[in-house]
């Protein structure tokens, strides 16, 4: 597949704009989630644990579209 921009409401945007989008989106639902059943207490570094999530999900919504 080809990223080509995206036409939002006569706005022209770019895809991976959307794909960070929608992993902060799902960054911040498996952060509840994890907040919810307490397993941010059992990592070393919790803000460097979250960055890592976020950047699995983007990678996993990049390798989806791309595929």
């Amino acid at each position: 597949m080809r990223f080509i921009e995206i036409d939002l409401f006569g706005v022209y945007v770019a895809p991976m704009s959307l794909m960070l989008i929608g992993a902060w989106i799902l960054t911040i639902a498996l952060q509840r989630i994890g907040a919810r059943f307490a397993l941010l207490q059992h990592v070393w570094h919790p803000a460097l644990f979250v960055f890592a999530v976020y950047v699995i999900a983007l990678s996993l919504i990049v390798l989806t579209v791309a595929r």
